[in-house]
């Protein structure tokens, strides 16, 4: 897969904070929702676009310091990838998601 975000994977992502990288990857997710009835190639790119960012955030090395924070990343990368390709196990839906990050969207603008 080809980065994306070259930019941003040589070192600008990990001086974000939490909430501006969380919130970023939600617009990458709500491109992808958008996208999933009316283009699934730009959906999937979208889609592909979050992962690299959320796998940006997960190898973030401040994030290593807390299990909890690491663990809730990872989380998040699962249901995104459970709604937008999997069998949507979590019962995860489009509004939960958005509303999920749209939070910390709100928080990167208050910081």
């Amino acid at each position: 897969m080809t980065i994306q975000h070259r930019d941003l994977a040589a070192g600008r992502w990990h001086e974000m904070s939490v909430a501006a990288q969380l919130g970023n990857i939600g617009s990458e997710v709500q491109r992808a929702l958008h996208w999933s009835a009316r283009n699934p190639m730009r959906a999937q790119a979208a889609l592909y676009r979050a992962l690299e960012l959320l796998d940006l955030t997960l190898d973030d090395p401040r994030h290593r310091r807390s299990e909890a924070r690491l663990r809730e990343i990872a989380r998040v990368r699962e249901v995104v990838v459970d709604f937008l390709a999997g069998e949507n196990q979590y019962r995860s839906t489009a509004a939960s998601l958005m509303k999920y990050f749209d939070a910390y969207a709100l928080a990167a603008r208050r910081i």
